[in-house]
Parts: structure tokens; C-alpha cells; sequence
């Protein structure tokens, strides 16, 4: 049966991308019946059914599947943080940095006007993060500093874009030139929140890659247990293997190997004490949940 990935998802139809052709889909009606909705992203097994119409006949294994944005099979997000015009954001930064590794998703962190920087502290963060691991990108939209660079990283990959409001997100669209023509005055719509948010999601063709042209992370709910949160980020879930104790949250208990790499200086004090505010904020939701 032949193979293929959801690319767009409108009105009932899902439009199914095999080999540079796109079919028009319907889901079985097994799905409805057993609740298991098909997604943008995901792969598929289709039936053809007339002339580049078919049916979707089984959806294969996801790797990740999102609520908001509903789409799967999500390879890397780039959060967009700006320098300057809203000021940076670390607590809001290391916040998204836990909900997109907890889904499996590799981050990829972008500062944006540069041009706007006037002092050092935004270089050290950079530096911080990257000695933690993540790959860091500075750009300036206005001189096009920085987005050769980004260019490369759309290659076989599925790509979302995300940020607080105000950040760059469609300035930098624009500087990459994918022909989506945004308004750099709305919260558009690949990326919005607000008015101007998109009423479908999209797979878009970007540099040999997909840009999930969805309306980002409009939501930056902790949707995981305590358990989780304390494995989200990629350097505690390392560490975390030689806590004393298994299931080690990396607070009150002793022997922790993370609070170590806090005091040895492998993780930052700042990054630490948003992890803790980010898990009672877990853990606040967990009693609620269960009472």
C-alpha cells in the first residue's frame, strides 16, 4: 500500500504528499469510531480511490504529536527570543526549552536583533547555553546578519517556529525569504497569536525541508508529571542517571547529581532556579489534577 505524509489539513480532506504528489484524502470512518485523528506530519498509509483521491488507510508510528499546534512528527523549533524590544527573557526562554525537549523535539534558539544590542550580557548567555549543549543562533533581520546561517538548518527536517509575541518571528520569515509575505507589524499567520491566527495547518516547502506553518506554541502549558520534568532537559536528564535515587526531582534530595553540576558550575544557578519554579508549577498542577 502506497506510502506518504500529510502535508495540509482543510475542511475534512487531508492532502497527502508521496514522491512531489499531492492526494486528496478522507480518513476512514474507523478512525472517527476509535477517536485517532490524523495530523498534519504524520506518515500514512493511503488508498486511492479515483484520480489523485484516496483514503487514509493506517497512520504509521508517530514520534511526537503536539495538541498546539495539532501536528506530528516534529524534528526541531526554533525559538525566536529578542535581544532588545522585548527585552530577554531567560526564565520565559528556559520555560519553552522544557515543554520542546519534553516532546522529543530538538531546540534550536535564535537571539534577533542583534542590531539592537548594547551590552555583553546577551553574548554570555549565549556562551551559557551553548556550553549546555544547545545550538544558539544571533540574527538581525534588519542587516541580514546570521541568516545564511540559518538557511542550513532546514535540510530533512520538519521545522516550527516559536516565541513570545513581538520577538522577530516574521521579520526573520521574511529576511529567510520563503514567499510568505507577513506582516511584520501582526502576529502572522504562520506564527500568530491574536486575530490574525491561521484556521489550518500547513507543511510548507523550505530549503529542502518543511516549515509547519502553524500558529507556534500559542500555549506554553506544562503538560507533563514531575517525573518528566525532571528528565525534559536534555544536561539533566545526563546527570540525572547518577542521582542517588531514581526518580530524583532534583530538589530536596540528597545526593543529586544535578545540584552537583550546579555547584561544579555544569549548569548554570539561573537555569536551576527556573527548572525549580517550572516544576512546582508542575507539581501545583498535578494536586489540582488529583486532588
Amino acid at each position: 500500500m502506497p506510502q506518504g505524509r500529510i502535508i495540509k489539513a482543510l475542511a475534512g480532506y487531508y492532502y497527502v504528499e508521496d514522491n512531489q504528489e499531492i492526494i486528496q484524502c478522507r480518513a476512514r470512518g474507523k478512525f472517527r469510531k476509535d477517536e485517532i485523528k490524523p495530523l498534519v506530519g504524520d506518515f500514512v498509509e493511503y488508498q486511492v480511490d479515483g484520480i489523485n483521491d484516496g483514503y487514509i488507510m493506517k497512520i504509521l508510528p508517530r514520534k511526537n504529536a503536539l495538541t498546539r499546534p495539532l501536528i506530528a512528527n516534529v524534528d526541531q523549533a526554533l525559538i525566536v527570543c529578542s535581544c532588545k524590544e522585548p527585552d530577554f527573557s531567560s526564565a520565559l526562554l528556559d520555560k519553552f526549552l522544557m515543554v520542546i525537549e519534553h516532546y522529543n523535539i530538538k531546540p534550536i534558539i535564535v537571539f534577533s536583533k542583534a542590531d539592537l544590542c548594547e551590552d555583553d550580557s546577551i553574548e554570555q548567555y549565549i556562551k551559557d547555553y551553548q556550553k549546555a549543549g544547545y545550538t544558539v543562533y544571533k540574527t538581525s533581520s534588519k542587516n541580514n546578519h546570521g541568516i545564511e546561517e540559518i538557511k542550513t538548518i532546514f535540510k530533512d527536517q520538519v521545522t516550527v517556529f516559536t516565541g513570545q509575541s513581538g520577538v522577530g518571528k516574521s521579520s526573520l520569515l521574511n529576511a529567510l525569504n520563503i514567499n510568505l509575505n507577513l506582516k511584520t507589524s501582526d502576529i502572522s499567520k504562520a506564527l500568530g497569536r491574536g486575530r490574525h491566527t491561521t484556521r489550518h495547518v500547513e507543511l510548507i516547502k523550505m530549503y529542502d525541508g518543511y516549515l509547519g506553518d502553524t500558529p507556534g506554541f500559542s500555549s506554553l502549558e506544562l503538560e507533563m508529571t514531575p517525573q518528566e520534568a525532571a528528565v525534559a532537559y536534555h544536561d539533566f536528564a545526563s546527570f540525572s542517571q547518577e542521582c542517588k535515587f531514581r526518580g530524583c526531582l532534583h530538589d530536596s534530595e540528597p545526593k543529586c547529581r544535578v545540584k552537583e553540576a550546579v555547584e561544579e558550575g555544569l549548569i548554570t544557578k539561573e537555569r536551576y532556579e527556573h527548572y525549580l519554579l517550572n516544576l512546582q508549577e508542575v507539581k501545583k498542577k498535578e494536586e489540582r489534577k488529583y486532588g
